[in-house]
């Protein structure tokens, strides 16, 4: 492959509650969509060659490295990635660290490909902890959790580092100009919140790095209140898991009474165009997966039940991503800490 002026992803074919169908299928529409796409299949090479028996593609731009292993999702995962070196996940990390490859994408166990990235792909200079960083849908566009599961148990200084790699993403990835970045609390007044978010306020408040506005409600989050909520991985993912619950639940609620009666019908008839089109800005997964902010390489965690299109949108996820010099913009910005600070 000619990586001069592309941008090439390793994708794990084997994780993924729909794998190997659907990743390859994925695949396979990411490079119909971008030219400057090439995406290496990682995973076992016969299942993977027999799912692309039939399709049309370009061979230039595609191709298989073998892994022999897959890890599942029950496996512990810091113990599954060091004894299952020839696994997808393990396999397609090894490929960013050793350069031959720009991103990692998988839809496998996340535990797994969190602590692959942070053993096999590793930390920024200067970088305390990875976050992942996940877009969810607002009033006003989407806004970025930070973290939203990796890091349960943070220090104030985390998420400072949470919010400053954050800002870069909203900015480069997404194009929010000056990003406007909140602490999540469960009260916006100045006495409230635990030791964390106490002692991470005037931290978040003296950085001249990003556009601090204080703190935020979760109410607030779905009216687009900020582009950027800082918190620990415990509380993102909790507010991650509620959220797509809550989506799930109303749209499941909105199908059912449009198909009510036949009032209701004629109704979802007549604005089934606009209706479609709303839902969908609401949908999670037409954001791309949720990146690993702060490695050396990218890394993208997708749905462990992600379909061809969502594999898709984080495959051209990462080539933003890499074109936009989010990781080279980071190293930048933490160069001048110093290495009792890493």
């Amino acid at each position: 492959m000619d990586r001069t002026d592309s941008v090439t992803v390793a994708l794990d074919a084997m994780g993924g509650d729909n794998a190997p169908s659907e990743i390859v299928q994925g695949a396979l529409l990411a490079l119909q969509r971008s030219q400057d796409l090439n995406v290496i299949l990682v995973g076992r090479p016969e299942t993977v060659r027999k799912e692309l028996e039939g399709k049309t593609y370009d061979a230039s731009r595609l191709s298989v490295q073998a892994a022999s292993e897959v890890i599942s999702t029950e496996e512990t995962p810091v113990m599954a990635i060091r004894q299952k070196k020839d696994s997808s996940i393990v396999v397609g990390q090894y490929l960013v660290r050793e350069g031959k490859a720009d991103a990692f994408v998988s839809a496998g166990s996340t535990g797994a490909v969190l602590a692959g990235g942070m053993i096999y792909v590793g930390r920024i200079r200067g970088v305390r902890r990875a976050p992942l960083g996940t877009l969810i849908p607002t009033e006003s566009g989407v806004c970025l959790i930070a973290d939203a599961g990796a890091n349960v148990d943070v220090r104030p200084e985390d998420l400072l580092q949470f919010a400053q790699m954050g800002s870069v993403y909203m900015e480069r990835a997404i194009g929010v100009e000056r990003p406007r970045v909140a602490l999540a609390n469960i009260g916006t007044e100045e006495e409230k919140g635990n030791a964390l978010t106490k002692a991470a306020h005037p931290l978040l408040a003296a950085c001249p790095d990003i556009r601090y506005i204080g703190y935020i409600e979760s109410r607030d989050i779905p009216h687009g209140g900020a582009d950027v909520i800082v918190c620990d991985g415990f509380d993102g993912n909790l507010m991650l898991k509620m959220y797509e619950g809550v989506a799930s639940t109303l749209l499941g609620v909105v199908k059912k009474t449009l198909k009510k009666n036949l009032k209701t019908k004629i109704g979802a008839a007549l604005i089934q165009k606009d209706l479609r089109q709303m839902l969908k800005t609401f949908d999670a997964k037409e954001y791309g997966g949720a990146p690993m902010l702060g490695l050396k390489g990218l890394v993208v965690k997708t749905h462990g039940n992600a379909r061809a299109q969502e594999v898709c949108n984080s495959l051209l996820q990462c080539v933003t991503f890499r074109k936009q010099q989010i990781r080279e913009t980071m190293e930048e910005l933490f160069a001048a800490k110093t290495p009792g600070e890493e």
